[in-house]
């Protein structure tokens, strides 16, 4: 045998790498200018924004949440987390491993991710795709609702919370 593969493709490769260098390296600053501006111009999937965690004094519920579009209706489990100084989670998920939704938000800031959320995205709330603002609208929905009410005791004294955003309806009963 005349040497392994390998090194012949790394000589192609450090000799085609040389000729570019030669070449002024175009293809490299292509390349680097590529990648800045997709990291400038993406969804912020490495946001600087730091949220606070839960802790004791935050308030949780549970419960289901039906959702309907023009397009589906989805019912699942949902978690609800939020804390007095505005700071708001939630988690809407179909049985356990199949997470649809979650939100991490406060006044100003969001981050979303799941499978109805499609790629995700992080962000000023005010600049929110139109896809995403129902979701949204629902913390300060949820924060008012959840705060006047006592924790739910199940049965008939369980909590119903209705949201309309557009063609988009969120039914909770907590």
């Amino acid at each position: 045998m005349n040497g392994c593969s390998c090194r012949r493709l790394w000589r192609q490769n450090a000799a085609s790498t040389d000729s570019a260098a030669r070449d002024g390296g175009s293809y490299n600053v292509v390349v680097f200018l590529m990648l800045v501006a997709i990291a400038l111009t993406s969804c912020a999937p490495f946001s600087l924004h730091r949220f606070l965690g839960p802790s004791r004094d935050w308030e949780t519920r549970s419960g289901q949440l039906m959702y309907r579009d023009a397009k589906r209706t989805l019912i699942g489990d949902v978690i609800v987390r939020s804390s007095k100084s505005g700071e708001f989670e939630m988690t809407f998920s179909k049985g356990p491993g199949v997470t649809l939704f979650t939100i991490q938000q406060d006044a100003n800031f969001a981050h979303v991710k799941g499978a109805l959320a499609r790629m995700g995205w992080s962000g000023p709330v005010d600049r929110a795709p139109k896809q995403l603002r129902g979701w949204l609208g629902l913390r300060e929905k949820l924060i008012q609702s959840l705060a006047t009410a006592s924790p739910s005791g199940g049965g008939q004294d369980r909590q119903v919370v209705r949201h309309v955003a557009g063609a988009e309806t969120f039914l909770f009963r907590f």
